[in-house]
Order: structure tokens, then C-alpha cells, then sequence
């Protein structure tokens, strides 16, 4: 049933880190009850869905604005007010949100009100799911960060976080760890120029990861040399719990000069392509191995689990990967403008923290039928005085989307298959393709703090060009930062069209018209 005896609330004490958002904001106020279920969602795509299932009955209010990106969007003070008088939460999960967007409705729903994950809860209804699979083909090793597992033996949920920490590095020079964010600011993880601090638990060179996700990055050396980087994990369950100590190791780089000649390390693995991360992992098959290396050294797209132990692991950054301190002034921990530095690339922008499986489930009308299954179930259970409204009103949005799920297959296959390639900034279109019978040829987010390298250019040039692409497709809400997919389109002669990932905009506002404005845009740009 409804919660609302929380209406006559006139102040709370709001849990866990998300509190720090009232701080000096004084108390949280009640507003009228007017008789509807109040339900936040993480974005407009799960609002747009629970809008239709609930119509009059219930108010709903998206946490990440019209246009934003729930990659990195973070709380406000308004959005844990509305979490916490909310009937209902419904997020996508899966790891498509800003954790710290998740730690919000986690830590101020209060007990008892359904907090919905739709993606895991999809299933149910048959929902159909596939892995992120990713693939840039970079000249040089894909190296980040993962977290695998659970760690529910350890007491860890999805709000718990894993710290992984540089302690020590030996070496010619500095190593900086850092993510560019979506708009083309640095994140720094780790920065090894003013030294690992043990006092303060080493919190200025930490990166913080959920459990069970992975973060892409790059890594900086200023001078070429053999390097040693010295890390640490620790589990944090919640607030105010103590870390649980996960493991150390030390990992090597050979930067700019022969990875197979380091001393003491003759016998060594070397890895110098495809995709890798160094790996704390939370539910370890060999308990004295918590801390590895996770590698797909033929960069195939799909980790094939192979482990290395990092203490006799090489990683390669070859001379290839000399670059130049970009003329961003927030890049200044690299050094000054134009310095040498080798450079393992991010290779996809933004914070980017995701797990193994594509969280981007919509983009199969089939799956986002699923996900109003369950929000017509939710609704049901917290207001069963009106189940009949709830299950009338489900009712006829599935038969609209069943309609748009004929028309988007019909739309896209008046596409010759010869043509049906998309090359886009964001690979939020896994299940799109997979559905419908598009290829997915490429995704390009470069970062716009620095040029493009000659061989990423001509790598996407050659891909438009040899599969006779006639479009590319940008996202609206993307499109400022897609210059080299917009320069490059333009030297081969081809459009570049519209297509809607995460979010909706002034022309396009419901999930119905998002699906049929992708598949009208996929054929007229490729027919």
C-alpha cells in the first residue's frame, strides 16, 4: 500500500553520503498529498514508460533532466527530496547510471517502498540480453579497471565500493591515472608527481569502482623507462563501515623501450595489444590471487578471462604512443603544452563506468515491453485499489508498443542489408542492431582536449569508406563533442543524421517517438 503517512513528515535526517547534499540547506519540507503515488525514475525513458502505465493516478518525476547524460549526472538536493517521499523507484541499473546517482535513491528511499531495478528485473518478462562488447582496435593496449564480482560473501551491495590504490612507483618519471569526463575534463585517479600519501589512506590517488564494473582510463609516463606502480584494494560495504583489506601488487610498464629485455623479468608476459584491466576481484576463484591482470590479448571485443599475475606481467607502451601535452590548461598534471609523454589511450570519453552486460535494454521496443510489465506489477503491489486502472492502462501501451516494434523492423528493413551499417559517437546501440538487423561498424568519442591521431582518422576514414557508409549518426545531446566524426563524414562526402541513445529532447519526448524517429532517420540517411 501507499506510504502516505511520510506526507506529514516536516523534517528528515537523509542517510548515508547523499546527506552531505542538505548540509547548511536546512530541513526537508512535506508537500500536499494529492491522492497520486509519487515515483521518481533515474531518467525520462523510465519516466516516459511509468507515465503511461500509471497516467492520472500517479506523478512521476525523472532525477536526470530532459538532455542530461545518466553516465555522469549527480544528485541534487531536489532529487533526494523526491526520493524520499517517492512511493517507488524505478532505475535502469545495470551500471547505465552515475553511481553516486544510484547511492542517492539507495541510501533515502526509506524501508518498505519498492526500488526497482528494471534491467535486472526484465527478465522475468523475457527480456533479451546481450553483453557490451567493445572493440576500438586501438594501436596500443586498452588498459583500465575492473571490479569482478559480487562480493556479496563480504557483505557488499550495489551501493559498496572497492578503492584501488596507488602506494608506491619506482621508475624514470611520473605516472598520472586519469578519465576524461564527457565534456573533455580530466578526472584524476592517481598522480604520482606529488607522492602517495599512507596518512590520509592514500585518498588522493584511489580510484572508487562499484562492485562487478569496469572503467575505461588513461595512463601518462613522462619520460620512457621501466616503471613498477605499486597498488592496493580494500572493500567498503557502506557508510561508516570499515575497509576490508583486498590485496597488493605491483604492476610493470615498459614504456618506450623492449618489453621482453627488463631484468628479472625475462619470462615475463607481455602485454602490448587488445583489452585489458588491472582486476580486483571480490569473489576470487584462487583466494591468494585477489589482485591480476584480466586480458583479451587478441582484442576481440570479448574478454576471454584470461588471468595474469601482474608480478610477472609486462605491460607495453611502445614508442608509437609518444604524444604531446594537449594546450588544455586542465591537462596541466601531464606537464606544459607540447612536452613528450607516452600515452595509453582512454579510447572511450566520459567516466563510462559499466558492467559486462549492455545496460541499454530500450533500444529493443521488445525489452522496454518488459520493463512496463514490471512497473504495471510495482504499481499494482504499492496501490492495489487501483489494479484495474494500472493493468488497463499497461494493456493499451503494450499494444502501441507492439505496433511501434513492427514498425521499427519494418522501417529498417526497407534498408538494403548491404547498407544497414552504423557508425556513431556512443555504443548505446548494441540491442538496436541486434534487434533490427543493423550492423554496428564503429562508435567514435574522441577526446576534444586533444587532437585525434593520424590512425584513428584514417581507421574511421577507411571504415566509411570501404563499407560505402552513406550516414553517420550523432546523438543530439552528444553532438558538441563529435568533431572527428563530423570532420571525417564531411571528407568522405556523407551525412550525418540524428539518432536518439539515452535521452530525449525539444523535438522528441517520448520513448514512442525516440524509437520511430531512429528508425525514420536509419532510413532516409541509408536506404
Amino acid at each position: 500500500m501507499r506510504h502516505a503517512h511520510r506526507r506529514a513528515t516536516t523534517a528528515l535526517a537523509l542517510a548515508g553520503t547523499t546527506a552531505l547534499l542538505a548540509s547548511g540547506c536546512g530541513a526537508v519540507t512535506a508537500t500536499e498529498d494529492d491522492g497520486r503515488l509519487d515515483v521518481v525514475t533515474t531518467t525520462g525513458i523510465l519516466a516516459d514508460l511509468a507515465r503511461n502505465v500509471g497516467g492520472d493516478l500517479v506523478d512521476v518525476r525523472s532525477l536526470v533532466p530532459e538532455g542530461g547524460d545518466p553516465h555522469a549526472y549527480e544528485p541534487s538536493l531536489r532529487d533526494v527530496r523526491d526520493i524520499v517521499y517517492a512511493d517507488a523507484a524505478f532505475s535502469n541499473y545495470l551500471l547505465l547510471e552515475e553511481q553516486n546517482l544510484i547511492r542517492a535513491v539507495d541510501a533515502n528511499l526509506p524501508d518498505g517502498v519498492p526500488n526497482v531495478s528494471l534491467a535486472e528485473r526484465a527478465g522475468q518478462y523475457a527480456a533479451e540480453i546481450i553483453p557490451l562488447v567493445e572493440n576500438p582496435n586501438l594501436d596500443t593496449i586498452w588498459l583500465g579497471l575492473r571490479v569482478r564480482g559480487t562480493g556479496e560473501t563480504l557483505g557488499a551491495d550495489r551501493s559498496s565500493e572497492v578503492r584501488l590504490k596507488a602506494t608506491g612507483l619506482s621508475g624514470p618519471g611520473d605516472v598520472v591515472g586519469y578519465v576524461t569526463e564527457t565534456f573533455g575534463e580530466p578526472n584524476v585517479f592517481f598522480d604520482s608527481s606529488d607522492g602517495f600519501d599512507e596518512g590520509d589512506g592514500y585518498q588522493d590517488d584511489s580510484a572508487l569502482l562499484p562492485p562487478d564494473a569496469h572503467t575505461h582510463m588513461s595512463w601518462a609516463f613522462t619520460e620512457p623507462g621501466t616503471y613498477r606502480l605499486s597498488v592496493a584494494a580494500e572493500l567498503v560495504t557502506g557508510p561508516g563501515e570499515r575497509p576490508v583489506a583486498l590485496g597488493s601488487t605491483t604492476i610493470t610498464f615498459a614504456v618506450g623501450v623492449d618489453p621482453h629485455a627488463l631484468p628479472g623479468m625475462a619470462d615475463a608476459t607481455v602485454l602490448g595489444s587488445g583489452h585489458a584491466d588491472v582486476t580486483v576481484d571480490l569473489d576470487p576463484d584462487d583466494p591468494d590471487l585477489p589482485l591480476y591482470l584480466y586480458a583479451d590479448p587478441a582484442g576481440g571485443g570479448d574478454l576471454r578471462q584470461e588471468t595474469y599475475a601482474a608480478d610477472s606481467t609486462v605491460i607495453e607502451v611502445p614508442g608509437k604512443a609518444l604524444t604531446e601535452v594537449p594546450g588544455d590548461p586542465a591537462f596541466r598534471m601531464l606537464g606544459r603544452p607540447g612536452d613528450d609523454i607516452h600515452q595509453l589511450p582512454q579510447a572511450v570519453l566520459g567516466s563510462h563506468v559499466h558492467g559486462e552486460i549492455d545496460p541499454h535494454l530500450w533500444q529493443n521496443v521488445r525489452n522496454a515491453m518488459a520493463y512496463v510489465k514490471v512497473i504495471r506489477d510495482t504499481l499494482i503491489e504499492i496501490d492495489p485499489d487501483n489494479a484495474v486502472a494500472y493493468r488497463a492502462n499497461a494493456d493499451t501501451y503494450l499494444d502501441e508498443l507492439t505496433g511501434l516494434d513492427a514498425y521499427v523492423a519494418r522501417t529498417i528493413g526497407e534498408i538494403p542489408p548491404s547498407q544497414r551499417y552504423l557508425v556513431t559517437t556512443h555504443d548505446a546501440f548494441g540491442y538496436l542492431g541486434d534487434a533490427y538487423g543493423v550492423t554496428i561498424a564503429g562508435f567514435v568519442t574522441p577526446n576534444p582536449a586533444t587532437e585525434p591521431s593520424l590512425a584513428e582518422r584514417r581507421r574511421l576514414s577507411e571504415t566509411i569508406a570501404n563499407l560505402r557508409v552513406r550516414a553517420v549518426f550523432l546523438e543530439p545531446n552528444l553532438a558538441s563533442r563529435s568533431s572527428t566524426l563530423t570532420q571525417v563524414a564531411d571528407e568522405q562526402g556523407v551525412q550525418v543524421c540524428t539518432i536518439y541513445g539515452d535521452s530525449f529532447d525539444e523535438d522528441v519526448g517520448s520513448y514512442v517517438e525516440m524509437m520511430r524517429a531512429n528508425a525514420d532517420s536509419l532510413r532516409a540517411c541509408l536506404a
